[in-house]
């Protein structure tokens, strides 16, 4: 399993021949520009809630490749309506797909399209597939729901947001990473926006502290599983 950060929230995720975009937030982000969205490959984009910062690019990227859209069932509505396949799911459920199990899972956030009407409830993601397994946590605050997780799943990743502001912040997610039961974490939505900016190295600090391995990719910087 390979998987990229594309900047803020985006991912791109490599499992066998299969590639996944999640919260595709790229041509509107000054700090990606080197990222060119005609030139990424996806097969479906994972858009854990509806907010312009993790949608804006996922039209463009599913009318250039066909892409699937998975989200819950008012963000697949709302594409669908544009011509864009898609496949529905809601809070506790799971599907198998070719690249294997994916779940959604609770969110503690808000979600509204651009124009303000109703995207659903937010959500994240837990990815089973090429015997790894990750924790997409969108944009989320600390949950007890956390705790559900390794109960079902022994995590080898967790995707957690560190900006705070929005989001959890590094202490949060330090206490989240407990509760899933995953010391490997990869930050997201940070720096972005002068409201999420972070001190990488007192973030890092911070994680190693607690016996956990905070990862700060650069921009288009991947590793593997």
């Amino acid at each position: 399993m390979k998987i990229t950060f594309y900047g803020h929230a985006s991912l791109g995720i490599q499992i066998g021949e299969t590639h996944l975009i999640v919260d595709p937030f790229i041509s509107a982000n000054e700090r990606a520009s080197h990222i060119h969205i005609n030139s990424l490959k996806a097969d479906y984009i994972l858009l854990t809630h509806a907010h312009q910062d993790h949608i804006l690019d996922a039209e463009a990227i599913a009318k250039n490749t066909g892409a699937k859209i998975i989200s819950n069932f008012e963000i697949v509505s709302h594409y669908q309506s544009k011509g864009i396949e898609g496949h529905p799911m809601n809070h506790g459920g799971s599907w198998e797909f070719e690249f294997g199990k994916l779940k959604y899972v609770n969110a503690v956030h808000t979600s509204s399209f651009p124009d303000g009407t109703y995207g659903g409830q937010p959500g994240g993601f837990i990815i089973e597939g090429e015997r790894k397994n990750i924790y997409i946590a969108g944009d989320t605050a600390l949950t007890m729901d956390m705790k559900l997780i390794p109960m079902f799943t022994k995590l080898d990743l967790a995707i957690l947001p560190i900006g705070d502001n929005f989001t959890m912040g590094i202490d949060d997610a330090i206490h989240a990473s407990d509760f899933v039961e995953c010391d490997k974490i990869l930050g997201v939505h940070f720096d972005t926006f002068g409201y999420i900016e972070i001190d990488h190295a007192a973030a890092k600090r911070k994680f190693f502290e607690n016996d956990k391995d905070l990862m700060l990719l650069e921009i288009g910087e991947s590793l593997e599983l």
